[in-house]
């Protein structure tokens, strides 16, 4: 009896929303050939992430088996489905395929990193299919908030496996392919193994809402602004950009469009051919010397990201183009959560400014791109699976996800980040829990998060820091006394004298009543001068900094 079986195993994504890696594996136990779908990013923060620039899933276990991997599809070009395919690229080597427009996107981030535009390739989409080692993968048209985005159907020889990858029921996007009931059908009826489910929108009760919907909400407000009307939104989200240039256009405005992220997008959907009749832009050049009250900037930061065109007008300016009183600021977008506090921000600032905020609270002016609870049950109907392995989300949504399938009679199998379920055991089981994690890209290079850099400057964050000076003659004696520099601490305690003096002093009376062999061991010495230290500092200021110790010994 063969004991050949298919394993589906989530590197990134499953339990966490952001950084989807999600492999897929057919042979026998441990000798399986392989398959990764997407290979996504994640953004960090100030709390938790200080300094980092990215964050990635770690791929440890898939580099030490790269040798069975075939190849990696991507089903849209969303960060956290492409993002960290050019990190990886060389680790992995291997064919990338995907659709026309998310290839226009990966072949520039492979070219920026200096690896082959030419590792992607394209492929149509269903029913074409690529046949990679024991897989056939084909590219399903399903409707998100990018261009292009795809389902995949994953055909073993132990039965088809369905992976919406991020989806929608939206059967007029705009922009891109609407929801085709009949086609997901056809893809179900001859028997599908798995189908692996987008769950981020679980909770959401009532239907989705086509993106068409939004389009005569924002044009009515955008004719009724009085001076110049900004707005911003996803820049992948090419569907809502055209929705808001036509806006403009139809109130008279000249449209412009701000920031890098937005034009490549722009010109990414054009060039691909995704993009037709898009209104004519101005540069921002030419848009300062236009009048206000005809003039509609379409612009990046709807994250309250600081570097972007939103955080940089709200600061001043842009460009050479400033909002003033009266003007509008529309944030057509929903704020991921996590993103608050800058969105916020920036709100305030144009607040200050006199710029009348318009944000999405009540629905009105955005649409979600991900399944809500009747759409994700509709597409169960659909493909009628053996069992349904939730995915992208949250613990808490994998789990809901999960109870309405139980509840419809229906196998659902809860699996996060780790976890290698065999999809064709009798009862589906954990086969193995593989470690997984994240690393970290801090300017040009990759740390693991147990390497402990971000840890460290958390706590120098939290703490402050204190470097001790001192120098040792070849008698262990102290030439002079300790000195002592700080950073991020306050320069007076409550005893009314500098910070530095205490901590100088309290050292020195230290050093003097030690006993020798304590100074002629460097370890030893280094650790009671950093206790030292520490509880001094928190006797004048309240806080245990972090301590370097520097022992110079002369010769």
């Amino acid at each position: 009896m063969s004991n050949e079986r298919v394993i589906y195993l989530p590197l990134g994504g499953a339990g966490e929303i952001g950084m989807n890696a999600y492999v897929y594996g057919y042979g026998k136990p441990g000798k399986e050939k392989l398959i990764l779908v997407d290979l996504g990013l994640t953004f960090p923060d100030m709390d938790t992430s200080p300094g980092v620039d990215l964050i990635l899933p770690d791929m440890s276990w898939l580099v030490a088996r790269k040798d069975d991997l075939e190849a990696i599809f991507v089903t849209h070009a969303h960060e956290d489905h492409v993002g960290a395919i050019a990190h990886y690229y060389g680790a992995l080597d291997v064919p990338v395929y995907t659709r026309v427009f998310t290839a226009n996107i990966t072949r520039r981030k492979l070219a920026e990193h200096g690896h082959p535009e030419k590792a992607v390739k394209v492929v149509s989409p269903w029913p074409e299919t690529v046949k990679v080692g024991p897989f056939k993968v084909g590219f399903v048209p399903i409707s998100h908030s990018i261009p292009e985005s795809s389902s995949l159907v994953i055909d073993t020889p132990m039965g088809r496996i369905v992976h919406t990858g991020d989806f929608k029921i939206d059967t007029d996007p705009g922009v891109g392919e609407p929801f085709d009931h009949a086609m997901f059908e056809d893809i179900g009826k001859d028997g599908v193994l798995a189908l692996m489910c987008d769950s981020t929108n679980v909770f959401s009760q009532h239907e989705g809402r086509s993106e068409a919907t939004v389009g005569p909400e924002i044009e009515k407000l955008v004719a009724s602004a009085k001076g110049m009307v900004a707005a911003t939104t996803f820049a992948s989200n090419v569907a809502r950009v055209k929705t808001l240039a036509e806006a403009g256009e139809r109130a008279g405005r000249s449209v412009c469009l701000m920031g890098r992220a937005m034009r490549r997008m722009i010109e990414a959907s054009v060039e691909t051919g995704v993009l037709k009749n898009f209104p004519a832009t101005v540069s921002p050049e030419d848009a300062k010397n236009l009048p206000r009250e005809k003039l509609m900037l379409i612009v990046t930061g709807s994250q309250g990201e600081r570097r972007a065109a939103s955080a940089q007008l709200a600061n001043g300016k842009y460009q050479g183009i400033k909002l003033k009183e009266g003007d509008l600021f529309l944030f057509s977008s929903k704020t991921i959560p996590g993103n608050e506090r800058g969105v916020i921000r920036i709100m305030n600032q144009f607040s200050e400014k006199g710029v009348d905020i318009v944000d999405d609270d009540s629905g009105r002016y955005h649409v979600s791109g991900h399944a809500n609870r009747p759409d994700i049950e509709k597409m169960h109907e659909l493909i009628k699976p053996q069992m349904v392995v939730p995915m992208h989300g949250e613990h808490r949504h994998l789990r809901e996800h999960v109870k309405i399938c139980e509840a419809k009679r229906l196998r659902g199998i809860l699996a996060v980040n780790g976890m290698m379920i065999d999809l064709t055991a009798q009862t589906p089981v954990v086969a193995e829990h593989v470690e997984t994690g994240r690393t970290y890209l801090d300017g040009s290079v990759q740390v693991g998060a147990l390497d402990g850099v971000v840890r460290d400057r958390i706590r120098m964050a939290l703490n402050g820091h204190i470097t001790v000076n001192i120098i040792l003659d070849e008698d262990n004696e102290s030439l002079g006394d300790p000195w002592c520099e700080t950073k991020g601490l306050a320069e007076t305690g409550t005893s009314g004298a500098p910070l530095l003096d205490v901590l100088e002093e309290d050292l020195s009376q230290f050093l003097g009543r030690s006993a020798d062999r304590l100074r002629a061991d460097d370890d030893k010495l280094e650790e009671e001068l950093r206790r030292v230290a520490r509880q001094s500092a928190n006797a004048e200021i309240g806080k245990k900094p972090e301590v370097t110790v520097i022992i110079s010994r002369m010769s």
